[in-house]
């Protein structure tokens, strides 16, 4: 895993390749390189922080250039070495052992159609300088980032939009729109970014930039279409899927660790890596006791050590009690753009202390819960398609004032499930995609209108609308499968896939995500929804599969969030910060935000009336971002 940076027909390109190179060194402080052409005919440079996984030799270090291609490579091909042995058996060679020299010869033999060919995570910039084309290219599910710029008739990109900001911070401007998005979703979706001008290349596609100016793009891999052909064949033996997909997710030249939280996800992946390597250990978390009761939060290392010790893993515990305070503005560095959820600290400190022990690889359980629907939105939204069927006077008479009445915390404890059934009440009524979209984001429409700017509020119509479109973009037939499609092309590669690379990466390590893989997702949706969600119970498929290896207490033990003791940060620990930074900050200050409303929010969560300790933060978490953007020239 690595991070690459390049720029193509700029004249100060060189300059500015090697600013973005060294904001990114932490992706790879193996080995680092910057490859130029400068013919007359294209002005290219390429670059490329190295973290050595696959070939340790400085043979494979990148920008790799071999007769009239160059690459600047981030990921992992985990079918490398099948591919090798057919692009020799006819008649490529190689000098090196690296996965990176077989998607440059895969290129070569095959050009943009060996982009199906690969399975991994993986985004790249292949210049070809005989056509003097630029092509950037990226993974089916959008695991690895890559974003770019379109200037002076050229392009610039980079692994993470940071890297453009060091090199033309002042050209730049934040996008209000986008600002908001995050606002509703307390992440971006893919579709947008936060900086105006700067794309994030699609999940599945490629793009060439040529030396006239002219550009194309094109997509490879379609996950609706991949879907719909899925939900039509027969269903997949999900137990050889995943199986499989755990073992290829292993290669590498270096050991390979786990998260294991005590859930199915986790456990299912860390005790197939064991099957197949008896090397393997695991990290896990725990947190402060006070901080657990405030938050109501269930011990799930208590779960994660049962995993061990049956299965002879080797676990490392590690505290999350953090000093948030001096935390923040590191996170929300890290994260790129804003991102709200704390559960990136999480992944942030465990990395922190995989690498500190020696560890570059680890292997997370992270999108089956989108793939197999194993979210509480998804139960929650499938249990409100049948509250809709109680008559309106049990409804809105009885159930509605209750529940309406009931204060979240008590006695210093959180109330989980006081704060579940308010939020199942703000959703519980509305048709499937305003449902669903009400069920996981962090305000309806005239909350969010409410605490912007009255001229910002149309952009609150067109996010709704964008939502609406990309939900009924499919032929699937039934109500879960819709969701877990939205949710592969919205949710996890917005918010979970971009919070783990950015986190990992921080750290100097790469995190795998066997469950994100085109034939495990090919798998899921070859199953049906009734199939997924049976009564009260989610992921019900994937649960039975995993009575092959996991014990039934682990398996059907109750759903727990890979989260963080949000509300005793934001009532103890933020306090001030609340106060100082974002009740008198920039958003509020420019008018963005409306004060009273801010305020209102604040102070319900504080008096315990409503649960807005997540908003809080994304809000705080927000402010921080856009004063470090100022501050780098990017005008608001």
């Amino acid at each position: 895993m690595c991070g690459i940076a390049g720029c193509y027909q700029q004249h100060d390109g060189l300059v500015l390749t090697e600013t973005m190179s060294e904001r990114i060194a932490h992706r790879g402080p193996d080995a680092t390189g910057v490859h130029r052409v400068e013919d007359g005919r294209i002005n290219a440079y390429l670059a490329h922080r190295r973290l050595s996984i696959i070939d340790l030799s400085g043979a494979a270090d990148q920008p790799l250039s071999k007769q009239g291609l160059t690459i600047s490579y981030n990921g992992e091909l985990y079918n490398y070495k099948e591919l090798r042995a057919e692009l020799a058996a006819s008649g490529s060679t190689f000098v090196t052992s690296s996965d990176t020299e077989v998607v440059l010869e895969a290129w070569r033999r095959w050009g943009p159609a060996a982009l199906p060919r690969f399975r991994g995570m993986y985004a790249f910039a292949m210049l070809d300088e005989q056509s003097g084309s630029l092509y950037l290219a990226r993974d089916p599910l959008g695991i690895k980032p890559l974003y770019f710029l379109r200037r002076h008739g050229g392009v610039i990109f980079a692994s993470e939009l940071k890297a453009l900001v060091s090199a033309v911070g002042p050209e730049l401007r934040t996008d209000p729109g986008a600002l908001i998005a995050s606002m509703l979703y307390y992440w971006l979706p893919e579709q947008r970014c936060a900086i105006e001008g700067v794309e994030k290349l699609p999940a599945g596609s490629w793009a060439e930039f040529r030396p006239d100016g002219t550009s194309r793009h094109e997509t490879y891999w379609r996950v609706a279409d991949v879907a719909a052909e899925a939900a039509a064949g027969p269903p997949a033996d999900l137990r050889q899927v995943i199986e499989e997909s755990v073992a290829a997710h292993l290669v590498a030249d270096v050991p390979v660790s786990t998260f294991l939280s005590g859930g199915l996800d986790s456990s299912l992946v860390t005790v197939l890596a064991k099957r197949s390597d008896p090397n393997i250990d695991a990290y896990t978390i725990t947190f402060r006791a006070q901080d657990q009761k405030l938050e109501a939060m269930p011990d799930d290392a208590i779960y994660a050590r049962k995993v061990a010790a049956q299965f002879g893993v080797d676990l490392h515990e590690i505290e999350i009690a953090p000093d948030v305070v001096e935390l923040l503005p590191r996170i929300v560095d890290i994260l790129d753009e804003p991102i709200g959820d704390p559960a990136a600290i999480n992944t942030l400190l465990m990395c922190d202390a995989a690498r500190d022990a020696g560890v570059k690889v680890l292997l997370s359980g992270m999108g089956a819960d989108e793939l197999f629907g194993g979210y509480r939105k998804h139960l929650a939204c499938v249990m409100g398609a049948r509250y809709q069927q109680l008559p309106g006077l049990v409804r809105n008479g009885m159930i509605g004032p209750a529940v309406r009445r009931l204060p979240v915390t008590a006695n210093g404890r959180g109330l989980r499930y006081a704060r579940w059934a308010k939020r199942f009440l703000t959703f519980a009524d509305l048709p499937e995609e305003a449902a669903f979209r009400r069920s996981y984001t962090m305000y309806d429409a005239d909350e969010l209108a409410g605490l912007l700017n009255p001229d910002l509020e149309p952009y609150v119509g067109k996010l709704l609308a964008e939502h609406s479109d990309l939900y009924h973009d499919t032929t699937l037939d039934d109500h879960v499968s819709r969701m877990c499609l939205a949710d592969s092309r919205m949710f996890l590669p917005g918010l979970n896939l971009a919070y783990t690379d950015r986190s990992s990466m921080a750290a100097s390590t790469e995190v795998r995500t066997p469950f994100v893989d085109p034939e495990v997702f090919r798998a899921a949706f070859s199953i049906p929804g009734k199939d997924k969600i049976q009564g009260r119970q989610g992921k019900v498929a994937l649960k039975r599969a995993a009575e092959a290896w996991l014990p039934k207490e682990i398996i059907y033990r109750p759903k727990a969030s890979f989260s963080a003791p949000l509300r005793a940060w934001v009532r103890n620990d933020l306090r001030e910060l609340v106060d100082d930074v974002l009740l008198n900050g920039e958003l509020v200050g420019s008018g963005f935000l409306q004060r009273q409303a801010v305020a209102r929010l604040v102070e319900d969560e504080r008096a315990g009336r409503q649960d807005y300790s997540k908003q809080i933060w994304q809000l705080l978490t927000l402010e921080t971002w856009c004063r470090n953007l100022k501050e780098q020239g990017v005008s608001t």
